[in-house]
């Protein structure tokens, strides 16, 4: 064989490895196929990450851990020869020196009474864990337990300076986080939680940005994040400035990989977590707004060179329309600085989901957003955040839903879009239902009613878009307390359960050797 010819088929093969198609045309002129198009094949790992859950001596905390039912990820693992015995666990993560404040420090660990740890896809698994000494967790699901893990983590704390229910669905590993309505103001303790999953140490920097740009700060560059371990960080010591109503929160690394979700203890409002938004893009959707939200206040940040101008619009049960109180139903924001807006009466008893893109369509600047969220008036308040949420493209779920108190909104900006929404067996019994919903383009529909026949326990939400446009869903968890409306938001992340995965096929079969 020619050395020129075998040149050329390494290039196409490599080729084909990348693009996951490519074709070869040998010297005489024959077409010889040296790959075939990709194929998606469920992962068969999956690793998430749960922060410490509270600093409260009354805190009482659940995990919830699920695996949606998935015949591809079980045919593909059944496939192999020696398949391993699938697994998901979470184990307890050390405590690292926190980072100002008194809020974290090296406790003495504690585990859930009981591992969250699933057996079998379909069903979900809980676990309880109370007081300040529970640890953050770090965990992996593998085989046909890895396509769609997920982890809710929520807690309860009656009384005190953290009193409210947090909510936040453990997130997976990554590099590069934005927090949009972070602060460092003087009623609010605002922590950054650092959790490193892996083996080898972390190393992450943190900026910080007011309506004024770039906050003057100290102690945020290469912050080391021990293996296996957390690490809390309290926003108002990293910077000398001002105290600052709205701040957006950069977290990177320069090697290795955090979880990263902000901890919020606002004295007047409650408390609940500040998870990641999406990341920086000309439009944004922020679903799940609950109808009787008292306040609402959108906080936006441009990390490029460009000022952004947003259109303003709410995706109402009906229809779009320019949320009252919006003004001229737009708003300014100039790069490098946190821009806000209050949205006084948005919803006026009708949930919905907020909207933003260029007002002029040329300009297309991308912009990270995220929404605060109150519910109750006086000393009787309750908060959460809304962040910005990609749509999702296969599959999103969602656990630790209760009967009556749990509602899915789903929102389609463009085009009418269809979704199976599937309510999992309970985690002490109860049979599965699905449903499929409609979604009217521009409006934001909402499911209340979908719980598992004969339900004991907690069941999972599963999102799985069917045809037409994009949807981004979220979902509300209401459990009101002592006359609080005490709830809790969080945004459905496509799970990623399938993977990409490029089919070589090579023929060296060459005439005219």
């Amino acid at each position: 064989m020619k050395r020129t010819t075998l040149s050329l088929i390494a290039v196409a093969t490599a080729l084909a490895a990348v693009t996951g198609f490519a074709t070869l045309t040998t010297p005489d002129g024959a077409a010889a196929p040296v790959a075939k198009a990709p194929t998606r094949l469920p992962v068969q790992r999956a690793g998430l990450v749960c922060p410490a859950p509270s600093t409260s001596e009354l805190a009482e905390s659940v995990y919830t851990s699920y695996t949606p039912t998935s015949t591809a990820g079980a045919a593909a693992t059944g496939a192999g020869a020696k398949a391993e015995q699938p697994t998901a666990q979470l184990r307890p993560a050390a405590s690292g020196a926190t980072r100002g404040g008194s809020g974290g420090g090296k406790k003495k660990t504690k585990a859930p009474k009981a591992p969250a740890t699933v057996t079998a896809p379909g069903k979900p698994v809980t676990a309880e864990a109370d007081g300040s000494a529970v640890p953050a967790l770090t965990g992996s699901a593998t085989g046909t337990l890895a396509p769609g893990w997920t982890v809710q983590q929520t807690t309860v704390v009656t009384a005190g300076g953290a009193r409210g229910l947090l909510g936040l669905t453990c997130g997976a590993p990554d590099t590069d986080f934005w927090f949009p309505a972070a602060s460092t103001a003087k009623e609010r303790q605002d922590y950054v939680h650092l959790t490193n999953p892996d083996d080898t140490a972390a190393v992450a920097d943190i900026e910080l940005y007011g309506p004024e740009g770039a906050l003057k700060s100290q102690f945020t560059e290469g912050i080391p994040v021990p293996p296996r371990s957390t690490v809390p960080v309290l926003l108002s010591t990293l910077t000398g400035e001002a105290a600052q109503r709205d701040v957006t929160v950069h977290v990177t690394t320069r090697s290795g990989r955090v979880g990263a979700a902000i901890g919020v203890a606002d004295e007047k409002l409650g408390s609940d977590w500040l998870a990641a938004a999406a990341d920086p893009a000309s439009s944004a959707v922020l679903p799940g707004i609950p109808a009787d939200a008292t306040s609402v206040r959108l906080v936006a940040f441009v990390p490029g060179d460009d000022d952004a101008d947003l259109k303003i619009q709410l995706a109402t049960p009906t229809g779009t329309i320019v949320p009252a109180g919006a003004g001229s139903g737009s708003l300014h924001v100039k790069s490098g600085m946190t821009a806000s807006i209050d949205l006084p009466g948005l919803t006026r008893g009708q949930a919905g989901s907020l909207l933003l893109s260029p007002s002029d369509p040329k300009k297309a600047t991308p912009v990270v957003a995220a929404l605060q969220i109150v519910r109750g008036k006086g000393e009787n308040t309750e908060i959460a955040f809304i962040p910005a949420t990609a749509a999702i493209s296969a599959r999103a779920t969602v656990a630790d839903n209760r009967a009556k108190a749990s509602t899915l909104a789903l929102t389609a900006p463009g085009a009418d879009a269809q979704v199976k929404v599937t309510a999992s067996a309970g985690s002490r019994g109860g049979t599965p239902v699905t449903k499929t919903v409609t979604v009217k383009a521009g409006t934001t529909a909402t499911v209340a009613d979908l719980v598992p026949e004969g339900l004991k326990g907690a069941y999972a939400l599963t999102v799985e878009p069917v045809s037409g446009g994009k949807v981004h869903a979220a979902r509300s968890l209401a459990v009101p307390e002592d006359g609080v409306q005490m709830f809790t938001i969080q945004t459905l992340v496509d799970d990623r359960g399938t993977v990409e995965v490029p089919s070589a096929r090579q023929d060296l079969q060459v005439l005219g050797d």
